[in-house]
């Protein structure tokens, strides 16, 4: 049998007994040799060495690969990096993907993977590795942009939307970083613990969601778990995610160095060493000396073939016009416009047209879409601030000092109606610990990114924002960045403050729109903003005394409510140019699931859009309440709606530890509203 007929026999009775039978027959037709190749990545060094020192290319710039066996007809897997958008080639940047976790808008996201999906194709990839979804435990996390948020229920809306965007288009998704990943600068060393109870419902919810969804592939994370490493968690890769959950598809390891023991890895679970054969090559002298058996090696061999198998009737690639096309453009300033949070207004927004501006900082001109780690995409172009500001209101209205020192234009800025100053973060301060490769002078650059220190705002622009509030009329304080701020020290001063995130190429257009209100802004925050750095969690930097640490059930909303205390800004929180009222809530036990109903009424004098957020709380059970439910809805000035959100009870069962089942509460508490602290006001009982 070749692979041809392997599929053709599959399509013709696509039973999951057939697939397995299949994929058992073809791998009988593999050499030893050949079954290695299939589990282990491809000439990553040369292929990529080669575009690095030639093309001054960078990671990923076309397809990483493992497996392909031409004498059978096996494709590779091609695989791109995300999550912003395909790595490879000249692609669309949309925002990342804490900007779109704050859309609260999972159809977005859906049109968001198909067209990511489309580019991935058109330059020869067949797997996305973009869906990352481990949850934002603190926002000291360097990676925390490429994630959408701190709770497992909006994770797994988001991951789940992506998941089947990419597969119903041909393309293997893959979840990650498979688990309890939330530490950047140790993340080789650093040793996760947690409950069972805890690892359940808070860890590991989202990743059952992408795997119930279809998700045909996984990748593993570099931390530990509980003394052993992500790769090589047999608890992990075969305890949880293939006893339990039932996951069929292939697995593989975070690149370089997410193996470091070939026969522990392989026996664990763990199918694909990538990006290029290292220990895996030890693995036919493991098998001669009996470290692993050959049923170990058809095992992974196998899981890859079905994955392969499974999606080759779906492969349609897409035109290399379909790569940062006009039309994945305009996606992408729709997911910056709707993930943009307005978290003050004194009145000053909207803008009117003849409105004069001054835009200040050192990211008012400046091309910053995110880190500079296996998630850059290299686009075609960015807006930046002050390009959108001189699209939107005409060159001749804005003025620009980019830096923090603007005492060369204090008159030209003091004639302007307002002044926005850009402040925040860039690659250098947060993202993927690691070196950078520069493309124009082929060296080297110091270590970026990694966590941060500190959650405040750079000092010289907390010095910019007290200045310019104390020199001029109206101060709107735009951030950028990939999670969360400590902003007290300031906050009271400026009249109105906006989160952008990274909002990818067309973020500077989005931002005008919003400022000008030609756009209503309607982000709500996918994280809490405490007031202190020590209302989250315990975190461990370099130099920490131990590597071990303890994942605890709370953090972030879940932690405050635990502790009574209020949020500088709640998880959920989002304003508008409009006012929205909740009334008339009302729940119904409906068999298999609770049915919230509630009227919804626009009171301003704008249309707009706002997020339904529906929390669930039981008694005796740890947390005060849980997101479990929301939906984006807009109405016009003056108008009502009845909205319904369906409850189902699978989604609101927790875990016992002792017998490793679910189970449902006696009763249930919904609380309802627009962000974390406003539901409180609106509960209604089971």
């Amino acid at each position: 049998m070749d692979y041809n007929q392997a599929v053709s026999k599959y399509l013709s009775d696509p039973r999951d007994e057939v697939l397995y039978e299949v994929a058992q027959a073809l791998c009988k037709e593999l050499k030893l040799t050949e079954k290695i190749k299939i589990i282990s990545g491809q000439k990553f060094f040369l292929r990529n060495g080669f575009d690095l020192i030639t093309k001054g290319q960078k990671y990923n710039c076309r397809p990483c690969l493992s497996g392909g066996i031409k004498r059978l007809g096996i494709p590779a897997v091609a695989f791109s990096d995300g999550p912003r958008g395909v790595v490879m080639g000249r692609s669309t940047c949309f925002p990342v993907s804490m900007a779109r976790g704050a859309s609260f808008d999972d159809e977005l996201e859906y049109e968001i993977g198909s067209a990511i999906a489309d580019e991935v194709t058109a330059q020869g990839g067949n797997y996305f590795a973009g869906i990352c979804i481990n949850l934002l435990r603190n926002p000291r996390w360097g990676r925390a942009q490429e994630t959408y948020g701190e709770d497992p229920y909006l994770l797994s809306r988001m991951g789940v939307a992506l998941t089947k965007a990419v597969q119903d288009k041909g393309v293997i998704a893959c979840p990650k970083h498979y688990a309890v990943n939330s530490i950047e600068n140790i993340r080789f060393d650093v040793n996760v613990l947690c409950d069972d109870k805890t690892l359940h419902e808070v860890y590991l919810p989202h990743f059952k969601a992408c795997i119930d969804a279809g998700a045909m592939s996984i990748m593993g994370a570099y931390n530990l778990f509980r003394g052993d490493h992500c790769c090589e968690s047999r608890y992990l890769l075969k305890d949880i995610l293939r006893d339990k959950w039932g996951f069929t598809g292939f697995t593989i390891s975070d690149f370089l160095m997410g193996v470091r023991n070939a026969p522990k890895a392989l026996k664990a679970g763990l199918d694909i060493e990538m990006p290029q054969i290292m220990h895996y090559a030890s693995l036919p002298a493991a098998l001669k000396s009996g470290k692993v058996t050959m049923e170990d090696i058809d095992a992974s061999v196998q899981s890859v073939l079905r994955g392969l198998i499974k999606i080759t009737p779906k492969i349609k690639a897409a035109p290399a016009s379909a790569v940062a096309s006009s039309k994945h453009a305009l996606l992408a300033k729709r997911a910056a416009l709707e993930g943009t949070v307005l978290l003050k207004n004194d009145g000053t927004l909207p803008l009117s047209s003849e409105t004069k501006t001054a835009i200040i900082g050192r990211y008012a001109n400046k091309v910053n879409v995110g880190d500079h780690g296996s998630s850059s995409v290299f686009a075609p172009y960015v807006v930046t601030p002050y390009e959108g500001l001189c699209n939107e209101f005409g060159q001749d209205k804005v003025v620009l000092c980019e830096g923090t020192d603007y005492s060369s234009k204090k008159k030209e800025i003091a004639a302007c109606d307002v002044v926005i100053l850009c402040v925040g973060s860039d690659y250098k301060q947060e993202g993927e610990n690691l070196a950078n490769f520069s493309k124009s002078d082929k060296t080297t650059e110091k270590a970026m990114g990694g966590d941060r220190y500190s959650l405040r705002i750079p000092a010289e622009e907390v010095e910019l924002i007290h200045n310019a509030c104390r020199d001029f009329k109206k101060v709107i304080v735009n951030i950028i960045g990939g999670s969360a701020y400590i902003i007290g020290e300031w906050k009271d001063e400026a009249a109105c403050i906006l989160h952008s995130f990274y909002s990818g190429m067309e973020g500077g257009n989005a931002l005008a729109e919003i400022l000008s209100g030609r756009v209503n802004p309607s982000g709500h925050l996918p994280f809490t903003m405490a007031k202190d750095e020590n209302d989250y969690p315990d975190f461990l930097f370099p130099g920490s005394q131990t590597r071990d640490i303890v994942y605890g059930y709370y953090h972030g909303y879940t932690l405050l409510d635990k502790e009574g205390k209020t949020a500088a800004y709640p998880f959920g929180f989002g304003l508008s140019y409009t006012k929205f009222k909740f009334s008339d809530i009302s729940c119904k036990n409906d068999g298999d699931a609770y049915v919230i109903n509630l009227t919804a009424a626009n009171t301003g004098s704008c249309g707009g859009k706002t997020v339904v957020q529906v929390y669930a709380g039981a008694e005796g059970e740890q947390a005060v309440k849980l997101l479990k439910g929301f939906s984006k809805i807009y109405l016009e000035a003056g108008e009502s709606k009845e909205v319904t959100l369906c409850l189902p009870k699978e989604d609101l069962k927790f875990y016992n530890p002792e017998s490793g089942d679910w189970y449902l509460a006696d009763d249930y508490t919904f609380f309802v509203g627009q962000d974390s602290e406003d539901a409180m006001k609106g509960q209604v009982k089971a």
